[in-house]
């Protein structure tokens, strides 16, 4: 019956409908009587079938006036949805919209008065049964490749749908649609074949329907402005912008396609082409922000275009993470497994979204903080750690090519948008912005003139550059040849260069500038009219080498002493250590090695890659031996380690990013020589003989340096957290270069990751695994039992025992000449291996790995036999030294050996009275003197080296035996390679001593190298923190104080950057030991804390200290129960908020900063997952602190969201390019499942609701406008439940914003919440 009775209602409407239209009945009364009609048969309303049956009805049998005003008013009186009419009427009306202007003209009419209120469309009833009429009528599944599933969803698809068919409706019109890539409509918009009423057809005639049809297409025109323009509709546009990307952009082509090209448009006098392109472009602005996000963004910019250099006034702060980082990267003790660059390049993106400047502005910052990197160190002192060349190599190349990279991201991004694109105008819209901004960055930098002053050592080069510069300006067509050819005292002009000169050519060389930046307005003075008269026709250098000139002695020399200057130079130089000679081998080795890796800041990437893959050389291609192919380039091999075993240059390799793949070629090198019997060597061209021993303790002690295996191993053991590089591991290290072999999706798309995966292919394109070097292996099992527990397992009789006595024999030869052997371990005490005829028994011929499985053994027989007075202390360290001279390489083992034995505390300690053990006592006293001047300005409490000042001092057996065995070592360099291993492993075996054994070895060693007294003492100042968190407390409150001014007695009293790191260290500065800035203290202490997990709570403890001294010291008290948050963040009478605010921020970026160096990405997550979740959970006590009314909390609460957002862009970034942003979504989701469910009631808070509140508000604010990217991982369902939070809180703005770019699952939402809106 049920079908039945629906033919017969809806005849009942047709007949009713049928009369109404004969005698020209009131609308009024038609809707009324068809609404009572379908109420009554309980047909719910808005009708899906009225909506049909009036549309049908209309098109085309009774096109009239009056069955138009029935549709009007049954659109008046709600009975029908518009969300239905209108794409129903576009697809019948559009497409016949030049036979039938009138109804197009009628269409456009009604959908200017009923699209815009869209309140009604969230009412739909029997959604599906919708969807799917709709979906059959306009394919909108098939259009936009999408199912929607929800209501909201659907109005994006209809209103863009509506949208698109107008804009490709009046290109027709204007015969530009065949300009588009498709060169047809996604749309029905031709005419359909079909027989014209011919009353209709008489009604327009043909003059009236051509002006009606113009008319019809600028109505069109401007109809599709104002969907832009609407609030409601341009909101809803935007969801789409979002969500289909592709689609969004073929409509914006045809946009400009229309504004560039429609005579309707130029005719217009309601919207101008200009105007609609910026209405198309702008879409991503539609989205309001709430005020506190307003105030984020005014806050960041007025901070932004400031000047100077001291905090108050100063963009400086805003790049203090930048300056942290860098200076980080300098120290000497840590290498790092990832690429600086890589770091940089993420940290950049993350504070130039967060700080919502410009990227002039970011570069400008960039480049400063690196200068400031070099002028804090312009002068330094000699010390055995990296200095000058390592920051030269950070200004010069890293950031060079930390833009590049950026530029490059930005391009390709542009390219893969354009390739679909027809109209070629938009690539140079996209293209070059970033690289525009480098250009006007430069030539802005060179106002900062006190900040580009050259170093000494850079002098030379620096007036080389701007003698170039005026050479060309001048006219004069110079090579690299002419610069070889004189001294730069020889020009005819003052050529005076600055770091500018150097970072512009830098800067050139890749691509980033053309040679127009030498006519920038100052930046060289003076004119060269001629060159010097004469100059020598022919000299050794790089011009002349590449001209063929041979390798001669003189030649080698020049190249080794000046930097290459162009890659093919560097080409040429390669391809001759791989094909040459042998003698051409070496010689190119070591050229590689000169002044191309140190001072080649234009080439030095390529000549790391280079170096790097001549450490793992292709195998020949006529070789048949048996052995490894790496036995024929022992020689080249030995240079190369030589060559980079420098700390300057294995820095320069860390920050370059190649540690994972030298250590896979060190222990590929290892593996071979260290496995070969020591019967084969090399004589080289110079005399000197070379051993497979040498190779191969070169080789493990640039390893061992890669590895940082020298830390003290509590280390691995403490904590939920490592300290931060503990993880380099043989094992981790090998994993992050068969991570560089990956080569897909986005890794493709990172200049740096491609640069990376083509040096670890070139050596092996396979994956490498610690078991593909079994001996290695062994060693480091070994390694690792002895860090473990104590040495166990030496059976008599053995390989290994045999090598123990032998090894013993040649240490303590003339002990053991007699009938009874001292020191053995087959058999207790005595031996007879040892007798006199053996005085002169030769070194041990046997591989090296066999050598080392027996070392530890050796020691701890050598060392025991110390502590039982069998052998005195000046035996035992001859002994191990002529250990450490026979295999280099077993210096680790000691080392290793010492470090285990210092932690399990078994050995009694010594007393260091220059009899029997070497005593400090000389300087002692004035080592604790300059200790408590450099910790001056922290607070911190110095320990008193001996009570009462007479006590001798005493170390610990193992500890004095190993620097007793340092000291013994010449200065020369030799010995450098070595002690550059044995330094910093002395330097954590005495750290992780009880006080002062630290001190009293840098009193020793400080006796023996005066010149590095300076840097020996600020070593021993560091260990005062390593077992005291209060001290490590007082040195971040230092910090705090130091950056924000807030402490008059600090270094500087106005903050920001310079009075946290200050200027470097050193007696040279000031005539004496002065203090050290705070935060160079930090950045040189942290590394070593044994347990970093209580930094979490006590930065935030700090933050929230620091916060209400910020206010208190700023805003009257008086006044501080009675303001509020301004919407525009400016003044309440004298007081500035804004200028409050930022040093909130600083406060908020000093703490991030510090929290995420100190732990990395480990520590941040648990910050996140757990700190902050417990902080807000708990209970302040605000009154003690003196807060006050309302404003100090809801300070709090925005430091901290800063504090959030920043810690997690650090560790994370603000894109989904970088590999730690892997593991981002399940931190985020999770801090956002806390903050839903607080929102929702299912968990209460113990802290302040207004820094809540402020908490909450701006972390959002600060996902939504600064990393989005974050948010559209984040679940749908949880953004839906934050927004409804949001929305309890009357934050309907905030709420919208985030679910507008929460991806396809929150669209439907969002539409919901703008249609809500707008009613």
């Amino acid at each position: 019956m049920e079908v039945p009775m629906q033919c017969s209602l809806w005849e009942s409407v047709l007949e009713l409908t049928k009369v109404s239209q004969e005698k020209g009945g009131d609308p009024l009364v038609w809707a009324i009587q068809v609404s009572s009609c379908l109420s009554s048969s309980g047909v719910s309303l808005p009708s899906l079938e009225l909506a049909n049956f009036l549309v049908s009805h209309i098109c085309w049998e009774n096109n009239l006036p009056i069955a138009w005003k029935f549709l009007e008013k049954a659109l008046v009186l709600k009975i029908v949805s518009p969300i239905i009419v209108f794409p129903l009427l576009s697809s019948r009306v559009i497409q016949n919209r030049h036979l039938r202007p009138t109804a197009y003209r009628l269409y456009m009419e009604l959908l200017r008065r009923h699209i815009f209120t869209l309140k009604i469309h969230v009412n739909m009833q029997s959604y599906k049964k919708i969807l799917n009429f709709l979906d059959s009528v306009l394919h909108l599944t098939e259009v936009f490749g999408m199912h929607a599933d929800e209501p909201g969803v659907l109005v994006v698809e209809i209103i863009f749908s509506i949208v698109w068919q107008l804009l490709d409706a009046s290109l027709d019109d204007e015969g530009l649609l065949q300009l588009t890539p498709e060169k047809k409509s996604r749309w029905p918009t031709k005419t359909e074949d079909m027989e014209i009423d011919g009353c209709i057809a008489d009604m327009e005639r043909n003059e009236h329907k051509e002006r009606l049809k113009n008319l019809n297409t600028l109505l069109a025109i401007e109809l599709i402005g104002q969907f832009l323009q609407n609030k409601a509709t341009a909101r809803i546009l935007y969801l789409a912008r979002q969500n289909m990307p592709v689609h969004w952009g073929a409509f914006v082509q045809r946009i400009q396609l229309l504004a560039g090209n429609s005579s309707a448009l130029q005719s217009s006098s309601i919207i101008s082409p200009k105007a609609l392109l910026q209405l198309a472009s702008d879409a991503h602005n539609l989205i309001k922000a709430n005020s506190l996000q307003e105030y984020v963004r005014s806050t960041s910019r007025s901070l932004a275009t400031c000047a100077g250099f001291c905090f108050g006034s100063s963009r400086s702060s805003l790049w203090l993470p930048l300056d942290l980082f860098l200076e980080d990267a300098m120290d000497g003790s840590q290498v790092n497994a990832t690429s600086a660059i890589e770091i940089i390049t993420d940290l950049v993106k993350s504070l130039q979204a967060i700080n919502a400047t410009t990227w002039h502005e970011t570069f400008l910052g960039l480049w400063m903080a690196a200068l400031r990197l070099v002028q804090r160190e312009r002068d330094p002192i000699e010390v055995p750690v990296p200095r000058l060349d390592t920051r030269l190599c950070m200004l010069f190349s890293l950031i060079t090519l930390v833009i590049a990279d950026l530029i490059e991201e930005e391009e390709s991004e542009a390219c893969d948008e354009i390739e679909s694109s027809i109209d070629r105008r938009m690539k140079k819209q996209v293209e070059g912005t970033r690289r525009g901004d480098v250009v006007s960055c430069l030539q802005y930098l060179g106002d900062y003139q006190s900040l580009l002053t050259p170093p000494q050592a850079v002098t030379t080069a620096a007036n080389q550059a701007a003698a170039k510069a005026m050479m060309f300006r001048s006219g004069i067509n110079t090579s690299t040849s002419y610069f070889e050819c004189i001294n730069m005292k020889d020009t005819p002009t003052n050529c005076s260069g600055n770091l500018h000169h150097l970072i512009v050519e830098a800067c050139i060389a890749r691509h980033l500038l053309d040679t127009s930046a030498y006519f920038w307005p100052g930046y060289v003075n003076g004119h060269m009219n001629q060159l010097p008269a004469s100059l020598p026709t022919q000299v050794p250098g790089w011009s002349s080498f590449m001209r063929g000139a041979p390798l001669t002695p003189a030649m080698i020399n020049t190249l080794v002493s000046a930097p290459a200057s162009s890659l093919a130079e560097l080409e040429k130089i390669f391809e001759m250590a791989v094909k040459g000679a042998n003698d051409e081998k070496i010689a190119a080795a070591t050229i590689l090695c000169g002044a191309s890796l140190i001072l080649g800041w234009n080439i030095q990437e390529h000549t790391v890659n280079f170096i790097t893959r001549l450490l793992s050389p292709p195998v020949p291609t006529d070789y048949s031996g048996k052995e490894s192919h790496l036995i024929g380039y022992a020689p080249m091999l030995n240079v190369l380690l030589v060559g980079i075993a420098p700390v300057d240059c294995v820095q320069i390799f860390s920050l370059h990013g190649m540690v994972p793949q030298l250590a896979a070629s060190s222990m590929t090198i290892c593996e071979v020589f260290g496995s070969c019997a020591p019967n084969i060597s090399w004589t080289l061209t110079t005399g000197e003989d070379i051993s497979v021993h040498a190779v191969f303790s070169n080789a493990f002690a640039l390893l061992l340096k890669l590895w940082r295996f020298n830390h003290p191993p509590i280390e691995y053991r403490v904590g939920d957290v490592p300290p931060v590089g503990c993880q380099l591991t043989p094992e981790y290290l090998l994993l992050v270069r068969n991570s560089h072999l990956v080569s897909s999706g986005n890794m493709l798309k990172d200049p740096n990751r491609r640069r990376l995966a083509t040096v670890a292919s070139s050596s092996s394109p396979n994956p490498i695994f610690v078991d593909s070097f079994p001996k290695l292996r062994v060693w480091y099992r070994q390694h690792l039992a002895c860090i473990a527990s104590t040495l166990s397992g030496l059976v008599n009789g053995t390989l290994v025992c045999q090598t123990v006595d032998v090894l013993l024999n040649m240490m303590f030869k003339k002990i053991n000449s007699g009938s009874q052997s001292l020191i053995s371990v087959t058999s207790g005490s005595s031996s007879s291996s040892g007798t006199g005829s053996e005085d002169t028994s030769p070194r041990p011929k046997l591989p090296a790995w066999d050598i080392l499985e027996a070392i530890p053994f050796v020691v701890d027989a050598a060392l025991t036999a110390c502590a039982h007075g069998r052998l005195s202390p000046r035996e035992l360290c001859t002994g191990l030294k002529d250990l450490a001279d026979f295999l280099p390489a077993s210096l680790a083992t000691i080392v290793s050996y010492f470090s285990a034995e210092v932690t399990r505390g078994v050995w009694k300690p010594v007393f260091m009275n220059g009899t029997d053990w070497p005593s400090p006592a000389a300087n002692l006293s004035n080592v604790e003197e300059q200790i408590k001047k450099i910790l001056a300005a922290t607070g911190v409490d110095v320990p008193s080296l001996a009570a009462g000042g007479s006590s001798p001092a005493i170390l610990p057996l193992p500890l004095a035996a190993f620097v007793s065995l340092t000291i013994t070592y010449k200065l020369d360099k030799a010995s450098q390679r070595f002690l550059n291993l044995a330094g910093p492993a002395l330097e954590s075996l005495a750290a992780g001593c009880p006080w002062p054994c630290m001190p009293i070895v840098a009193s020793l060693w400080t006796q023996k190298a005066k010149r590095w007294s300076d840097f020996l003492v600020f070593s021993a100042s560091r260990t005062v923190f390593l077992s005291n968190n209060h001290a490590v407390i007082q040195l971040l409150k230092s910090c705090f104080n130091a950056t924000l001014g807030l402490n008059s007695s600090s270094i500087s009293s106005n903050g920001g950057i310079g009075a946290l790191l200050g200027h470097g260290f050193g007696s040279h500065f000031y005539g004496g030991i002065s203090p050290v800035a705070p935060g160079i203290l930090y950045l040189r202490v942290y590394r070593s804390i044994r347990d970093i997990m209580f930094l979490r709570e006590e930065i935030v403890l700090l933050l929230m200290q620091s916060i209400s001294e910020i206010a208190h010291s700023e805003l009257p008290r008086q006044r501080l129960n009675k303001l509020k948050i301004p919407k525009n963040g400016k003044k309440f009478g004298n007081v500035s908020l804004a200028a409050t605010m930022t040093r909130v921020k600083l406060a908020a970026l000093l703490g991030a900063s510090l929290l995420w160096l100190s732990g990395g990405s480990g520590l941040v997550q648990s910050l996140i997952k757990e700190t902050l979740p417990s902080w807000f959970l708990s209970v302040h006590n605000t009154n003690q602190e003196g807060d006050i009314g309302l404003l100090v909390p809801m300070l709090k609460g925005y430091a901290l969201a800063y504090f959030a957002v920043l810690c997690g862009a650090f560790a994370s970034g603000v894109d989904s390019l970088s590999m730690a942003s892997k593991r981002r979504p399940k931190i985020i989701g999770r801090h956002v499942e806390f903050i839903a469910s607080v929102l929702d009631g299912k968990i209460s808070l113990g802290c302040d609701p207004a820094t809540w509140h402020a908490y909450v508000s701006g972390f959002v604010s600060l996902m939504v406008g600064c990393t989005p990217t974050w948010v559209f991982e984040v679940d749908a369902e949880l953004l839906k439940r934050l927004s409804k939070g949001l929305r309890r809180w009357h934050e309907e703005d905030l709420a919208l914003a985030l679910l507008s770019i929460g991806g396809i699952g929150t669209m439907g939402s969002a539409a919901e919440l703008i249609m809500e809106a707008s009613s």
